[in-house]
């Protein structure tokens, strides 16, 4: 950029001297040692009239020296501008010698001289550094070119047509200074003025002055001037644009301030605050140019609707949604997966399969960096803590913990949202959990997802095969929101009693992980370990003022409660410790070391009684195992024989495959009936009746098969089972014995019940292997793959 070219008064007299008298001026002898002075952010050309101010003591020492009219000094630039004592190596090598025109006194004390260049110089050695610089310099004549040359020409032509564009682009210098750069007849002369009054740093100008060529000198200075050209523009084309944005601001507070004036004229002062509010939060928002011109357009549509319309509040209510949902924004996973596994540990007891898949899943997140992948489904026995390992999960990974709960839940709306043309219309509940969380990806747990009703108002089983299913939930679409929403960074963790009632496309999208129910022990190093504490925390105790002994923890579990998991038995600690809070607020009496006979003294009598197998069955009775949903129970098979014609009865309130095992057990039986030297006219004088006590209790599956058929052999061949024995496995017609589930809750009610030996399908032994309880190894296991193994372990035939 150029100066202002009136602002030095020796200007328009330099520009009178011809091409001749300034060349002349150029070959003026540099006188040598030559006094230096110090300037710190200019560089003076050749025939270049510029005033510079002096303030160091130093520079005032070399003026007060050669202050005459048309005494020669030297100019050179220092290196650093920020420094305020330069010595002789702070200086550049090259300068300009210079003639003092003028000088003024200031009224602060500094003074201005006006100096114009001779001829440039180079530094040979400073001779003086007080009180002012003296150098022996070398003179630099600059090369001899023909300045009238075609090149030379053209280059000055370029010269004044790029400084024309500056002048156009600059706003402070008026079209005549154009016309003032016309009249230098000189080539050396222009290049220097322009040199000078360019707007680029102190090294560049420098880098000029260094050049022995004019004509290279012209056409690096060409360059320079073709950059501030360029800079120019963008500058004029930003401050149109911020100019044009300005306005258009200018206008909207005007349209704005006449929107108030009519909202205050109808009363409706409020809901301009409103819409105010919510552009002012929408401008924060970092969503998609697609999401803001969708805000928009609903904004505008609230300004059309009267407050009194029911539509309104519905409006208003998209619109707080819209601003209130984490639209990209993510908590920071820290996947340590020493730290979950501590956490695991220290939230739950046992569970060593689930927390190893668990740990196998975060590994899988940890190197791919992603949640590609199935859905984790926890499927177990309440009260074995499904939900609390998805709460262990989102504090392991630092993440936002919600839950949602889809028992009942019968309405597709529920997941999906209402449409925003009904009234009371709301979001479904999955958006609305993930406004509550404020992050776009916790940990959801979709709790009792096997509970899931369907009636006319939908199915809503099928409206979560969207959201669980990762090549669709990137784009999950509310009724209410109407926009995508991704939901591929929610880490999705269900869980499920059973998996019968589960939507076979919502099972398919999901990987099964069973929690089998606790074990004696396990319960017992649980209640010792999480549940004393906690429920003599809650109910205002100390371990000083009650503690509970193992064998009262015993008592409740084996007596006081019958399930898998352990939340009843949490209830059953709580009651006892009110008990002692109730004795200790009143001043009573009450065992401060909790035994197995206080247990019974307060809480009374058990509920449940231990089933323990009988030393000596009659014949016709065998002992079976079964699985229930509150864990593994022994049972006992009884048939007995009574005049008649042959007829079979079942009673016990038998499921239809306990039934037809029941007739397959009977069938085989009698095709074997010769071989077990059993009279065939048994079958035909007399009736069967075969029961399972406990009558009031259903009971179902195919488990029981060879326990029946073992109670028919015994009874038609009058031997008695052996003692402690039981036994589980599914039989066939062709006597062939076949694997059932639930082994390790049959297992365990086994071991509480004294069994000693157990019988199962060879099939069942990887099963058992599995087991990692120290109760399971007092069992004798026999693996049998046929009926007749069976009579023969059973019977001992």
């Amino acid at each position: 950029m150029i100066r202002h070219m009136q602002a030095d008064e020796g200007f328009e007299m330099l520009l009178l001297l011809n091409e001749e008298e300034e060349a002349r001026l150029r070959k003026r002898p540099i006188p040598s040692p030559l006094p230096i002075l110090a300037v710190r952010n200019t560089v003076l050309f050749p025939g270049v009239i510029i005033p510079v101010t002096v303030g160091r003591e130093k520079s005032m020492q070399l003026i007060r020296q050669y202050e005459k009219q048309g005494a020669i000094i030297g100019v050179v630039a220092q290196k650093e501008e920020n420094i305020e004592e330069p010595g002789s190596n702070d200086l550049f090598e090259i300068g300009t010698a210079a003639q003092i025109l003028k000088k003024v006194n200031l009224p602060n004390g500094q003074v201005t001289i006006v100096l114009q260049g001779l001829g440039r110089f180079r530094v040979l050695e400073y001779v003086q550094d007080t009180p002012y610089f003296m150098a022996e310099v070398a003179p630099l004549p600059e090369s001899e070119v023909n300045t009238h040359s075609d090149e030379a020409k053209a280059l000055k032509e370029n010269l004044l047509d790029a400084a024309q564009r500056v002048i156009q682009l600059h706003p402070e210098l008026s079209e005549d200074a154009y016309a003032t750069l016309s009249n230098i007849e000189s080539f050396h002369f222009l290049v220097n003025f322009l040199s000078v009054q360019l707007q680029i740093s102190l090294s560049e100008k420098q880098r000029l002055l260094e050049e022995d060529d004019i004509i290279h000198r012209g056409m690096a200075l060409l360059e320079q001037l073709l950059k501030n050209i360029q800079l120019l523009e963008l500058k004029n084309e930003i401050q149109k644009k911020v100019h044009s944005d300005l306005d258009k601001q200018q206008r909207d507070y005007y349209l704005r301030q006449q929107i108030k004036v009519l909202q205050h004229e109808l009363g409706y002062e409020h809901e301009g605050a409103l819409v105010e509010e919510f552009k002012e939060k929408a401008a924060q928002m970092k969503w998609s140019k697609e999401m803001a011109q969708h805000f928009d357009k609903e904004v505008n549509k609230l300004l059309r609707l009267a407050p009194g319309m029911p539509e309104y509040g519905i409006q208003v209510n998209y619109l707080e949604l819209l601003l209130d949902l984490p639209w990209g924004r993510l908590s920071q996973d820290k996947i340590d997966l020493q730290y979950a596994k501590k956490i695991l540990d220290q939230d739950h007891y046992g569970l060593e399969k689930v927390k190893e898949r668990i740990l196998e899943f975060l590994a899988v997140m940890k190197l791919k960096s992603s949640l590609q992948g199935p859905i984790l489904c926890l499927y177990g026995p309440p009260g074995v803590g499904k939900t609390s390992l998805g709460k262990s999960i989102a504090k392991a990974l630092g993440r936002e913990y919600v839950r949602m709960s889809l028992g009942g839940l019968h309405d597709e709306a529920e997941i999906r949202g209402h449409r925003k043309t009904y009234i009371g219309a709301m979001p479904g509940k999955i958006i609305q959990l993930l406004r509550r969380a404020g992050t776009s990806n916790p940990v959801f747990v979709l709790d009792e997802i096997d509970k899931i009703g369907s009636d006319f108002r939908g199915d809503p089983a099928s409206a979560l095969l969207e959201v669980l299913d990762p090549e669709q939930n990137n784009a999950f679409v509310d009724n209410f929101l109407e926009v995508p929403f991704d939901l591929s960074k929610v880490l999705f963790i269900a869980t499920a009693n059973t998996l019968d009632t589960l939507h076979p496309a919502l099972r398919d999208r999901m990987e099964i992980i069973e929690l089998t129910g606790y074990t004696i022990d396990e319960k017992l190093e649980i209640a010792k370990q999480y549940l004393v504490p906690k429920q003599r925390e809650a109910n205002g105790l100390s371990g000083k003022q009650v503690r509970v002994q193992e064998n009262a923890l015993l008592t409740l579990i084996e007596e006081y409660t019958r399930e898998s998991g352990v939340r009843q038995l949490e209830r059953q600690v709580g009651s006892l410790m009110r008990k002692v809070a109730k004795a200790v607020a009143m001043e009573e009496e009450y065992p401060k070391l909790i035994k197995s006979k206080d247990v019974y003294q307060l809480l009374g009598k058990p509920p449940y009684h231990k089933e323990l197998s009988e030393e000596n069955l009659p014949h016709g009775v065998a002992i079976g195992l079964a699985w229930t949903p509150v864990g593994g129970d022994i049972l006992y098979i009884e048939s007995l024989l009574t005049r008649g014609k042959g007829k079979l009865t079942l009673s016990g309130r038998l499921g239809e495959v306990m039934k037809e095992s029941a007739s397959t057990a009977f069938t085989l039986l009698k095709s074997q009936a010769e071989t077990l030297n059993i009279d065939y006219r048994l079958f035909e004088e007399y009736d069967l009746h075969i029961h399972v006590p406990e009558g009031a209790i259903p009971k179902d599956g195919p488990s029981a098969g060879i326990t029946i058929f073992t109670s028919l052999a015994s009874l038609y061949l009058k031997k008695p089972v052996r003692s402690n024995l039981a036994m589980t496995a599914e039989i066939t017609l062709r006597g062939r014995v076949l694997p059932v589930g639930g082994i390790k809750e049959k297992l365990l009610a086994a071991q509480r019940a004294g069994i000693e030996e157990v019988i199962l399908c060879e099939a069942n032994q990887k099963d058992v292997e599995e087991i990692k309880s120290p109760l399971i190894k007092k069992l004798k296991i026999t693996y049998v793959r046929t009926a007749q193994e069976v009579l023969k372990h059973a019977l001992q035939l």
